[in-house]
């Protein structure tokens, strides 16, 4: 069924913001105030031009009798609008009655144009172009000294009647031209030009109310996009978000709308369900795929989104569309990143509880809940323990073990990583200072430094002050990064890692062969160790295919004069495979669980046979 010919003007005409009810209300009380002034001025007027007391008193009537209209109950925004404008108008045709047609008096009706723009909808206009065509062309023809005062618009009323129509019109477009231009300055992003939350948010009350169809918002959010403001500034920043921008917007069917709504926070409103809402977002995945040059350097945006529809709520609204998008952004967030989550049942609950988590997590260093477990690096040639990796855990006084794959992501999400890596460092560093005493020799120590670390500008002042403090030896401490930072900025990723070099710890790659280390990447960084990722030695000793890449990656570390530690070790069979490939250093639970420091055996006991723990359940090692 094709839309009815009002409903297809209604679409050409521009939309203007919809005012939000309390500016709406005081500017039509302004209104109001002044079209019964108005009418009572008027009747007073028609006293002192010598109209009767009854006539007068019917003229006020007349112009105030429309005004009852908007007093009905149910009278929305439009009707009231209207009566208010009609009331208005009212006066004007009386005012240029009373005067005989004097010009002058019909400047009235550009006054009433300017006045009823305050509410900034067609409807005033459209009203007040009715009434010139009418009072001019009718009341022209019948009574045309009582409208025009010149005798040339006497013989053709009409023909006036359409010039001060279009002087009504044009009035009314530059009413609405400047209307518009201001809310293009406080509805606009003026960074990225994209629409703001404002308008966002009345683009989809809009479309929610126009359709009874699906509505679906994307809640975009770059992922460790403070990690570029850090280390390029934010003029990088701001580059790399234009950028992003104008890729988004090349992303969107006509109609559909993008905003900007934070730092770096995007929200997109299509019309449709999640079919329309995941195949907009995968779109917008493909087109950040690729990296943003800034400074002839390059940067690869990734971004978590979260899609939320009309479908999974009841309420029909674009707060709730909002709301439910973002939870779905943060569960995009928690499952790794860089990735499109639709909003299911449950999420609210489950960011309650995530914020609860972080709230307890930010107190759990000085409320003494974090440990710090130990697992050892072994030589495969002899099982000799050569030290240990410091790995994080956290003893919820409620819930207990909190694994680290569900805290250490909100640590970094919150900001609290940096802080409790320091203390880790201080806490690993001093226990290698123990185990080196107790045993008579050095026992090295291997710490994660995650992303955020690495692009404080303060991490290599960190390692020296803790490095100076716990009087370990910088050649015993290895600091282990993953793949992943290689993508941020490797210029930024080179330059801190050499300054730590520098201080004389060791640089390990963690996970190598999951992320995004390429050759020439590794001829630029300055690392001393590479970590088979425990995915690729779990394969091992199975005739899986793992083999010959390990293979290559023992071959290419020996090329470049690295060492090589096997991650995950759980059984003889992978232990006499890395043999054959000549790697020389493993951990993994064959060897040693991760564990207090207090529960290690001699650090310097070969190990011949598999360890045991305590507690049969592995315990996650990230």
């Amino acid at each position: 069924m094709s839309p009815s010919l009002p409903a297809r003007l209604a679409a050409v005409l521009p939309e203007g913001r919809v005012l939000p009810e309390d500016v709406w209300q005081r500017r039509h009380r302004i209104v109001l105030a002044v079209a019964a002034a108005q009418a009572v001025a008027l009747g007073v007027l028609a006293l002192v031009l010598g109209e009767g007391p009854v006539a007068a008193a019917l003229e006020t009537a007349a112009v105030a009798y429309p005004l009852a209209f908007g007093l009905l109950p149910g009278a929305g925004r439009s009707l009231r609008a209207a009566a208010a404008t009609l009331s208005l108008l009212a006066g004007s045709v009386l005012l240029v009655y009373l005067m005989d047609g004097l010009t002058e008096a019909h400047f009235h009706f550009f006054v009433v144009i300017g006045l009823v723009s305050l509410y900034q909808n067609w409807v005033p206009f459209g009203i007040a172009l009715l009434v010139v065509v009418a009072h001019h062309g009718v009341l022209g023809t019948l009574l045309p000294h009582s409208v025009f005062g010149h005798s040339a618009a006497h013989s053709q009323p009409w023909v006036w009647a359409g010039i001060h129509a279009f002087f009504v019109l044009a009035a009314s477009l530059a009413h609405l031209a400047a209307w518009r231009l201001n809310e293009q300055q406080g509805l606009r992003d003026p960074l990225t030009g994209l629409a703001n939350r404002t308008l966002l948010m009345e683009t989809t009350d809009r479309l929610l109310a126009r359709t009874s169809g699906e509505v679906s918002m994307l809640f975009l959010d770059l992922d460790d996009f403070k990690d570029v403001n850090d280390s390029r500034g934010h003029a990088a920043g701001d580059v790399l978000l234009k950028g992003i921008a104008r890729r988004l917007t090349g992303c969107l069917r006509p109609g559909d709308q993008v905003a900007r709504i934070g730092g770096d926070e995007f929200a997109v409103v299509v019309a449709g369900g999640p079919d329309v809402a995941g195949a907009v977002g995968q779109r917008m995945l493909a087109a950040l795929a690729d990296p943003v040059l800034i400074d002839g350097r390059p940067v690869v945006p990734h971004v978590s989104i979260g899609s939320a529809g009309t479908r999974t709520s009841p309420e029909r609204e674009a707060g709730v569309l909002l709301r439910n998008a973002d939870l779905a952004m943060y569960m995009a967030k928690a499952l790794g990143k860089n990735r499109l989550v639709h909003y299911a049942d449950g999420m609210a609950q489950a960011a309650e509880e995530k914020a609860r988590l972080l709230e307890d997590l930010a107190g759990a260093a000085p409320g003494g809940q974090l440990r710090v477990h130990y697992q050892p690096t072994i030589v495969l040639a002899d099982g000799r323990t050569t030290g240990y990796e410091a790995l994080l855990r956290w003893e919820h006084p409620e819930r207990g073990l909190v694994p680290p794959a569900e805290f250490i992501p909100l640590a970094e999400e919150g900001g609290l990583i940096v802080e409790i890596g320091r203390w880790v460092l201080e806490q690993a560093a001093t226990q290698a200072v123990a185990w080196s005493a107790e045993s008579g020799r050095a026992v090295d120590i291997a710490v994660n430094l995650s992303p955020r670390q690495l692009a404080d500008d303060d991490v290599v002042a960190t390692v020296a002050q803790v490095l100076d403090r716990t009087g370990l030896p910088a050649r015993q401490l290895t600091l282990e990064v993953t793949e992943g930072v290689l993508v941020r900025d490797i210029d930024l990723v080179v330059g801190q890692l050499s300054a730590l070099r520098a201080l004389g710890v060791r640089i390990a790659i963690d996970d190598f062969g999951t992320g995004y280390s390429s050759l020439s990447y590794l001829r630029r960084l300055p690392a001393d160790i590479i970590k088979i990722d425990r995915s690729f030695v779990q394969d091992l000793g199975g005739g899986g295919r793992s083999t010959t890449l390990v293979a290559s990656i023992i071959e290419l570390a020996r090329s470049l004069r690295l060492e090589v530690v096997a991650e995950g070790v759980e059984t003889p069979e992978q232990r006499a495979v890395l043999g054959e490939l000549a790697c020389s250093h493993a951990q993994g639970y064959l060897f040693g669980r991760p564990q207090p420091a207090a529960d290690h055996a001699l650090v310097h006991a070969p190990v011949d046979e598999p360890a045991r723990s305590a507690d049969p359940a592995p315990l996650l090692t990230r």
